[in-house]
């Protein structure tokens, strides 16, 4: 069989091919990596401008109770996530994560209160183990994937001028608010959130009016088609974890300096403190500090430093400590950045670790997160 053949296409696989993008597997998806204009220039169209992202990819899932009543369904996901969710309003977001009986993350993911129920949205790799994970968990709630809808991601300082021009209530939106929106005569569900660091919008869209949706918006003079490979520059600048590359089963959230993610109600006092897999651990890191940290971090030369380069505590390569998770040019920084683990009390910004890049040993020096200055709208 064709090794294509394999690879589920998205919604917009045809505006893809009509754009000229190049094509690659990702996620067992067949996915733009790039389109005509380069990675570069679409990390910076998506700095300066706007830029659509197809993320249809990614699962998309309702999670209702059989009461129907959206504490029941909160409080029944809450055992799976260190996440307050029954504190989260209506129309409001969070970003969470599924983690493992040892403390460890399963996946990470955003989630909203739709009302009555919760839209949770999930990795594209992770999808299939999260969905039967959540079947198996949540006895008390039906849990649905829902298949018919496509997902785009309108990034940068210019998305909101882009989005108003289909829809006018755009402007009322903060960082994290999720609204229901008519766009070209489809019902869509519209967050302000996105994985770039810069303002923006991601729109879950009945599949059969994705491609007319993202054309209406890719017509605007200020929005461009964006891949898999800026994507990548904009996360790292942007300090954000790609699950399977900076974060796994075997880090922790407060390794991986993800703490801000867990609300007050599920670390101290109370009936929900804990209450979710790992909480031994996890609130034990929260009160006395994890033993290595995820850390941005700066090579003083020009190259960049690549996923599983080893970090040494000198340039002699006598002691390995940690391990580079993501690494790339930052077209906006102008420089080469990474991410990475270090032991705790190596972890201060400023201090100077080296990589071993084919047998040298390159200084590297731990930088503050993000990168770059975000512009969430707040």
């Amino acid at each position: 069989m064709d090794h294509q053949s394999t690879l589920h296409q998205t919604p917009l696989h045809p505006l893809h091919v009509r754009l000229n993008a190049r094509l690659v597997p990702f996620a067992g998806y067949d996915m733009p990596v790039q389109y005509p204009l380069g990675i570069m220039k679409e990390h910076l169209q998506t700095r300066s401008g706007a830029g659509l992202f197809d993320v249809s990819h990614m699962g998309q899932v309702v999670v209702k109770a059989q009461s129907g009543n959206y504490a029941d369904a909160a409080l029944a996901l809450e055992a799976l996530v260190p996440v307050d969710l029954l504190g989260l309003k209506a129309g409001r977001q969070r970003y969470g994560f599924f983690t493992n009986d040892e403390g460890g993350i399963l996946d990470d993911l955003m989630i909203t209160n739709r009302g009555d129920h919760l839209l949770v949205v999930v990795n594209a790799a992770c999808k299939e183990a999260d969905l039967a994970y959540m079947e198996a968990k949540l006895t008390s709630c039906a849990v649905n994937l829902l298949e018919d809808r496509a997902l785009l991601a309108l990034q940068g300082p210019r998305a909101e001028a882009v989005l108003a021009t289909l829809w006018d209530g755009v402007s009322a939106m903060k960082f994290m608010d999720v609204r229901d929106a008519t766009l070209c005569g489809a019902a869509c569900i519209v967050s302000r959130s996105g994985y770039s660091g810069e303002d923006g919008f991601e729109i879950s869209v009945p599949a059969e009016k994705a491609e007319e949706l993202a054309q209406a918006l890719l017509d605007h003079p200020d929005c461009e088609a964006i891949g898999l490979g800026a994507r990548d520059s904009l996360r790292l600048e942007a300090g954000l974890c790609l699950y399977g590359s900076d974060i796994d089963t075997t880090t922790s959230p407060v390794e991986a300096a993800l703490e801000w993610a867990i609300q007050k109600a599920r670390r101290t006092g109370g009936a929900r403190e804990g209450g979710f897999p790992g909480s031994a651990r996890i609130l034990e890191e929260l009160n006395n500090g994890a033993a290595r940290r995820r850390v941005g971090l700066k090579p003083d030369g020009k190259a960049p430093v690549r996923a599983h380069a080893t970090l040494f505590r000198d340039a002699g390569g006598r002691e390995p400590i940690g391990e580079v998770t993501s690494g790339t040019f930052g077209p906006s920084v102008e420089s080469p950045v990474a991410m990475g683990y270090l032991p705790a009390d190596l972890a201060a910004a400023g201090t100077q670790v080296f990589a071993e890049v084919r047998g040298k040993y390159l200084p590297m020096t731990v930088a503050s997160l993000p990168f770059i200055t975000p512009t969430y709208k707040r």
